[in-house]
C-alpha cells in the first residue's frame, strides 16, 4: 500500500462521512465516494466497540486481506473506508471475504 492510496485526515474522512454512500453488512461497513483521482484510496478502522488492541488489529487484518483479493476488480477513483463492525470478532478470512463481496455488489463497485 502507498502512502498516497491511504486516506488521512479530518477533512478527508469528514468528507466521506457526509456525502459518501455507506453500505452495512453483518461483518463490516463500507463507506465510498468517487474521488476524481487516477487511483483508489482507503482506510480500515476498527473501533473499541470491537474489542481489545488485539482483536481490533486482527479485524484490520482480515479487511485488508479481503480488499487485497478484490483490489484489481474495483474501478480506480473511490475513496473507500472499511469500518469492522463487533461481530466479526471470532470470524475467519472466508467469512469477512464474502461480507465485502456482498457490500461490493450492493455499492455496484464489482
Amino acid at each position: 500500500m502507498l502512502k498516497k492510496e491511504v486516506l488521512r485526515g479530518k477533512k478527508e474522512f469528514g468528507r466521506l462521512y457526509g456525502k459518501g454512500n455507506s453500505i452495512r453488512d453483518r461483518y463490516i461497513v463500507l463507506i465510498y465516494l468517487k474521488n476524481g483521482l487516477s487511483y483508489n484510496r482507503r482506510a480500515f478502522l476498527a473501533s473499541k466497540k470491537v474489542g481489545n488492541s488485539v482483536q481490533r488489529n486482527r479485524a484490520k487484518r482480515l479487511m485488508k486481506e479481503s480488499f487485497r483479493y478484490y483490489e484489481e476488480r474495483i474501478p480506480e477513483g473511490y475513496d473507500i473506508i472499511l469500518i469492522a463492525r463487533n461481530t466479526i470478532n471470532g470470524r475467519k478470512y472466508e467469512d469477512v471475504r464474502k461480507s465485502f463481496e456482498k457490500s461490493l455488489k450492493k455499492a455496484k463497485l464489482i
